[in-house]
């Protein structure tokens, strides 16, 4: 019964989809393996990033268990989630999110976890936490690295700490463009710190790529909040980003960057 109401809100998150004529490109489906658990990790540039990636693995017919901000049990739409089987995050007391987690895992679910624990404002990939990692070194789970770009140009980042909480733009004919990398083995003996930063750097350089289609690019003179600084955008510069990152002291700061313009 849950995972039917489930697939009846991905069927409904479709027709949103069709409705602002926004296309979900992606890759790399295939190497979700079609049955026993897996650990997603994904970037994170955009609020409805797990809608994307949802709408990539459609063809998988595997349901995808998200870790998600908290506060979202807190609205309507808490008791929907619950339902689904999504897992809150207190960032301030993450443990409780790492056990539902691995249960999940240990049941052969599909769980998708956002290391970077929100979004930049550089859309840089930032300090991670190590969480997605210790799952799939402790469960055994492959890791698949996923990376998504475009979903920034219709809900992204604030640009200061004591701005609102940002509006969407709901702006037609947009492409979100999504890709799922190969799956990794995590060791029992791996070490999670260099693990983290070797997930974090294999994000970072699919994002240069996805960064530079074409499709991505502002028009000549564009205002573009949305798009990095070092290739022409006016998002935040990478230091000035951090001010908002707020990161615990748990995260796994970045060794890697962006490819240079």
């Amino acid at each position: 019964m849950a995972d039917r109401l489930y697939r009846g809100v991905i069927a409904a998150g479709k027709a949103v989809l069709r409705g602002l004529d926004l296309r979900v490109r992606s890759e790399g489906a295939g190497h979700l393996p079609a049955d026993g658990p897996v650990v997603l990790a994904c970037n994170h540039v955009s609020f409805p990033d797990f809608v994307y990636v949802g709408q990539a693995l459609l063809g998988t017919r595997r349901l995808v268990r998200f870790l998600c901000r908290g506060d979202i049990w807190d609205t309507p739409a808490g008791p929907l989630m619950e339902t689904m089987r999504h897992v809150p995050v207190d960032r301030q007391a993450p443990a409780a999110a790492y056990l539902r987690a691995r249960r999940l895992l240990r049941e052969g679910e599909v769980v998708c976890v956002f290391p970077e624990a929100g979004i930049s404002a550089a859309y840089a990939v930032r300090a991670m936490m190590p969480g997605a990692v210790a799952l799939a070194r402790e469960t055994g789970a492959p890791l698949l690295p996923v990376t998504v770009w475009g979903g920034q140009r219709l809900w992204g980042q604030k640009r200061a700490l004591d701005a609102p909480f940002p509006r969407p733009e709901l702006a037609r004919g947009r492409t979100v463009d999504v890709r799922i990398g190969e799956p990794w083995h995590v060791p029992p003996h791996a070490d999670l710190v260099e693990t983290t930063r070797r997930l974090g750097a294999t994000l970072q350089a699919t994002l240069d790529h996805l960064q530079r289609l074409p499709e991505h690019q502002p028009r000549p003179g564009e205002w573009a909040p949305w798009h990095p600084a070092h290739l022409g955008g006016h998002a935040l510069e990478r230091e000035a980003s951090y001010a908002l990152d707020g990161m615990p002291r748990s995260a796994v700061h970045p060794t890697w960057s962006p490819a240079p313009a």
